[in-house]
């Protein structure tokens, strides 16, 4: 473990602006879709700034020791494909149902990287299919993107042209990030026409995080464990491994995922969903620099996220005095890239059907035995490939 001199002179301002920019990056999207999925399921605003809270404090300490122990940038937060997964099963399941899903995905995903299956258990998976329900899950941000211009167009229009802008030039985007600017812009729209309606109360406060009893449900169980230890796995901590495999890092594959599994059940604690290595924040903090330095900037991420942990409760009712067309605009441009991969991964060359039978239940979201559609997506998929697409199973896997 590096002394606080050793971390201090391995610090330098290209590994700060890295770190900035990556924390915020998982500050203003990602926070947006939990905050959408939070008010679409009924989500009171204290399980919301409990569930941010859990997001950023507790894999915020986690993130600090694994950089700390590897010397490596390995930051944790939570898993986005999961917690839009979470937004349809809130409405036929209790919270407590959901939250008991949380806590049996991390068991399973502390059992898979204790055991060292973990590597077996994510190439059993074909990746087309997972990104078929993926994309299925996140239409509907895309969709909300569509509808906020409708209901809304002077907040989300001015919104979407600033990213659109910002997006258009490689030397702007990495001077203001094309979500950040979509933010400000939204912001300067909200203030303009006198919409921040932030109610009565106190706005700054600290954490009070909410403890939850979890309740263990075979329809949650059925519905839920699987595809979220998938959306960790495959989804996002796949992706980790790669763009960290690309910069010259070796990540401890079964050392991440028992922190997946023990974190997951820690956090569920206070209602926040799986845990997971994150993917696009790894790679803001390892694309720059010399490799050996790159853990310090996570140490930096993890104390900003330890920061925003603890002033959970006045971030989440500063974004709900918005309108709602606000959060709705800032998280489906946060998914656009997102669904624009799932999609080209989903039908690029493999599984292609079965990838296709998988978005189509996803998007139908028709429960069956009050267990919802992703599982069926998954199912029905996986079915169809094994059925008409035997070829695909024999092919080695360049995804």
């Amino acid at each position: 473990m590096p002394a606080p001199g050793e971390i201090a002179a391995g610090f330098g301002s290209t590994y700060a602006i890295n770190a900035v920019v990556a924390f915020v990056f998982a500050a203003t999207g990602p926070v947006a879709i939990i905050l959408a999925v939070g008010a679409r399921g009924g989500l009171a605003e204290s399980d919301l700034s409990s569930w941010i809270f859990g997001s950023f404090f507790l894999n915020g300490l986690i993130s600090l020791a694994f950089c700390l122990l590897y010397r490596q940038p390995l930051v944790f937060f939570w898993t986005i494909p999961g917690t839009v997964l979470v937004g349809p099963a809130l409405g036929h399941l209790s919270f407590a149902e959901v939250i008991g899903a949380f806590h049996a995905a991390g068991l399973l995903m502390l059992v898979l990287g204790a055991s060292g299956w973990v590597r077996r258990a994510m190439d059993a998976v074909p990746m087309p299919i997972v990104m078929g329900m993926v994309a299925g899950v996140f239409l509907r941000f895309g969709l909300d993107l569509v509808f906020a211009l409708r209901d809304d167009f002077w907040i989300a229009a001015p919104m979407v042209v600033a990213f659109l802008a910002l997006s258009a030039s490689p030397r702007l985007a990495r001077a203001a990030p094309p979500l950040l600017g979509a933010l400000a812009v939204g912001a300067a729209a909200i203030w303009l026409l006198g919409r921040f309606e932030p109610g009565s109360g106190a706005m700054l406060s600290l954490a009070r995080p909410n403890l939850h009893a979890p309740v263990f449900s075979w329809q949650a169980m059925v519905e839920l464990v699987v595809p979220l230890a998938i959306t960790v796995l495959v989804v996002q901590n796949g992706q980790g491994f790669a763009v960290l495999n690309a910069a010259g890092h070796r990540p401890p594959v079964n050392a991440i995922t028992v922190a997946c599994g023990v974190g997951s059940m820690i956090a569920a604690l206070v209602a926040t969903v799986s845990t997971c290595l994150t993917g696009p924040v790894n790679a803001i903090i390892s694309s720059s620099g010399e490799k050996s330095r790159h853990y310090t900037a996570g140490l930096l991420v993890a104390v900003l996220a330890l920061g925003f942990g603890l002033l959970a409760p006045f971030f989440t009712r500063l974004m709900l005095a918005t309108p709602p067309a606000f959060i709705a605009a800032l998280a489906g441009l946060a998914m656009l890239r997102v669904l624009q991969t799932a999609f080209s991964i989903s039908f690029r060359d493999r599984f292609t059907l079965g990838a296709l039978v998988t978005f189509v239940v996803t998007v139908a979201d028709v429960a069956i035995f009050n267990i919802g559609a992703p599982f069926w997506g998954l199912l029905l998929g996986f079915a169809a490939s094994w059925l008409l697409e035997r070829g695909d199973f024999r092919k080695p896997d360049l995804t």
